[in-house]
């Protein structure tokens, strides 16, 4: 068993990847509880799909992608705001509007690229986790340290404003610089991303370790710590998958994150579906309203 584990590390190519998965893990489990908390899961996928034009524009101008992914997610939440202030335009119907437009416009930029340039559109979609250098790794992990050193240090601010808004903004919080502030700390997340499960599949890792600790534990700090854990090992789980049998790491790692959502989501002791069968005659609600349509008695 032992030498199961410490045979992917003899490669270089593996503990570079496994240093990326642990930090994007931990961060993306971490900045995704707030998403989830605030049900704005919308955003972290507009955002997500946001970048796509920045890397393609930082391609063309020889500028470094990272840059360029993180300015198009801030400026796609510039949108999405603009939007929302100035019409009568539901958040949600303008997250749907920008990130679909944003995320069109590089894969349209991104073809065009590719007339002239050889670029694998697969590696910016669903990842390339296995062939990161060392100076991605030093990237992402600066970018990892920035996101939790912000978290750490405005902890309290955000809490009061995730959960009481109208409550921050009475109290005299700087509630848009909050808001904004939240927003770059997703991009921040997706772009250190990028590399591992790529912009298509990043809002799994953003959501679903939040989602699968909110159903074990209550307050947010434990769902931040126990998500960062379950990220984490999904992270590294995936990789182990994707280096023993052959699959794609990024898929790989989002499948292992669901796989345990779906065992909290079933067996979760105060929230399982299996463990806590709530309907007390053992109907569930849509069930009786469908009777009740075809005139069956309850």
């Amino acid at each position: 068993m032992f030498d199961f584990l410490i045979e992917p590390l003899h490669y270089g190519f593996m503990q570079r990847s496994l240093i990326i998965a642990i930090v994007v893990g931990l961060i993306c489990a971490v900045v995704g509880s707030y998403l989830m908390v605030q049900r704005l899961a919308l955003l972290g996928d507009a955002i997500s799909h946001s970048v796509l034009p920045g890397l393609a524009i930082a391609f063309m101008l020889g500028a470094n992608i990272f840059l360029g992914a993180f300015i198009a997610g801030v400026t796609s939440t510039m949108v999405i705001t603009w939007i929302r202030t100035r019409s009568p335009i539901k958040e949600d119907a303008a997250m749907g509007i920008v990130f679909s437009a944003f995320f069109a416009l590089g894969i349209t930029l991104i073809t065009l690229i590719q007339k002239d340039n050889k670029i694998d559109l697969n590696h910016f979609l669903f990842g390339n986790i296995l062939g990161v250098t060392v100076e991605e790794v030093v990237e992402t992990a600066v970018i990892g340290a920035i996101v939790l050193l912000v978290v750490v240090l405005l902890y309290k601010e955000l809490l009061f404003y995730t959960f009481d808004p109208l409550g921050a903004q009475a109290a005299g919080l700087p509630v848009n610089l909050l808001n904004f502030g939240l927003m770059v700390l997703i991009a921040l997340t997706i772009v250190a991303s990028m590399k591992s499960v790529g912009v298509v599949l990043v809002l799994s890792l953003l959501i679903t370790p939040g989602a699968t600790a909110y159903l074990l534990v209550k307050r947010l700090y434990q769902v931040m710590i126990l998500g960062a854990a379950i990220g984490v090992v999904s992270s590294v789980s995936g990789m182990y998958l994707s280096y023993f049998y052959n699959l794609p790491s990024g898929p790989a790692i989002v499948l292992v994150v669901s796989g345990l959502f779906l065992l909290a989501l079933l067996f979760s002791p105060s929230q399982g579906i299996l463990t806590n069968p709530s309907p007390r005659n053992g109907t569930s609600p849509l069930l009786k309203e469908l009777r009740g349509l075809l005139g069956f008695s309850r």
